[in-house]
């Protein structure tokens, strides 16, 4: 935010006040997190297709642009985006159509705090892990309204199960980030990565064994928590169509598509600045610290694409069982085992605002 407010007093000098400047670089930022999302969905639908295609031995979308049909997602959304807008007869209207708004603006807020590079984020907020486990949850309340206002049993079903599926998951999701906050001493997204620069060896996924399990609890907590295979069940298609969304046509429908790979690029994106060093390379200077982040983001959610395709659905129970009798115990564990680490080395604290 300072980055793009600083652009913003160059390029208009004192043409706006510091209110008006604080709004429109809050209007820019925005827009460019909406068009990252967008891009999220273009690129990666046409990625997924692609490693599905390679883990079952075909070649997936080749026809729609010259190379490997690199333009087949763009065709989907020009085909999407004209198909028209139902709302079913027997629909709440008004959250039928806010229910797709609200799943991508809760998405949306959560980029917020996101540390893409230095001095590249929305807004540097003392505690933005907090923040975005928060404002993420609003998800949840879309998926419950898209449900409920859809008037198909299919619909509810699958918002029944999203809003457990959430709610569950977020417990362990939350405590296998706690800690890396034991260890910086500080929520600041900012702080939590420039703690942990000097090469990979500083980076929180090898400090110790608690935070490298913790590391890999938070990566199947997020798969689960963005409904992602094998935790797909909110929108099984063999049992319920397509879940929550069933009766969503056009536009509405591609706020969902939208949001799901947003939201999988999202977790990506703060797992990568809570273990993986954020935009710090492996070795040596600083240098193309943006892309280096994205490159880490990128790589974990190819990581999620594999396992979808590789592994089979969960059963409800087995979905429960995992979350309450497998991942909290172990996420419980890593926390303990972490403050113990942390107070036998005399690093509890110690990091914080470097």
């Amino acid at each position: 935010m300072e980055t793009i407010t600083g652009l913003l007093r160059g390029v208009l000098g004192d043409q706006l006040s510091p209110t008006a400047l604080l709004i429109t670089g809050g209007l820019i930022m925005a827009l460019v997190m909406a068009t990252v999302m967008a891009l999220c969905a273009i690129v990666f639908t046409w990625g997924e297709r692609k490693v599905a295609g390679f883990i079952q031995s075909r070649y997936g979308p080749m026809r729609v642009g010259r190379w490997h049909g690199v333009l087949q997602p763009v065709a989907d959304m020009i085909k999407i985006l004209g198909k028209e807008d139902i709302v079913p007869a027997e629909a709440d209207a008004t959250l039928f159509k806010m229910a797709p708004f609200v799943i991508f603006v809760g998405s949306l807020m959560a980029w917020a705090a996101i540390p893409f590079a230095p001095g590249f984020i929305a807004s540097d907020l003392d505690l933005g892990l907090f923040y975005i486990f928060a404002v993420s949850s609003a998800v949840t309340i879309g998926v419950l309204m898209a449900g409920w206002a859809s008037d198909n049993k299919w619909s509810l079903y699958g918002a029944a199960r999203g809003a457990a599926q959430a709610v569950s998951y977020e417990i362990p999701l939350a405590l296998a980030a706690i800690p890396v906050v034991l260890r910086t001493g500080s929520l600041n997204m900012n702080d939590i990565v420039i703690a942990q620069q000097g090469g990979i060896w500083h980076w929180n996924v090898l400090h110790d064994p608690f935070l490298f399990v913790a590391f890999w609890l938070y990566f199947v907590a997020s798969i689960a928590e963005v409904n992602r295979g094998p935790f797909d069940l909110p929108e099984t298609e063999s049992e319920l169509v397509a879940g929550y969304h069933t009766e969503y046509t056009g536009m509405r429908f591609a706020f969902f598509f939208l949001a799901e790979y947003a939201n999988l690029f999202l977790v990506s994106c703060i797992a990568t600045a809570l273990f993986l060093g954020g935009w710090h390379p492996v070795a040596g200077p600083v240098a193309a610290p943006g892309l280096v982040f994205v490159i880490k983001a990128v790589l974990l959610v190819f990581l999620q694409m594999w396992v979808r395709w590789t592994l089979p659905r969960l059963r409800v129970d087995q979905l429960m069982h995992t979350s309450w009798k497998v991942m909290l115990p172990l996420t419980l564990a890593c926390v303990l085992g972490t403050g113990v680490w942390l107070l036998a080395t005399g690093e509890v604290g110690g990091l914080a605002g470097m």
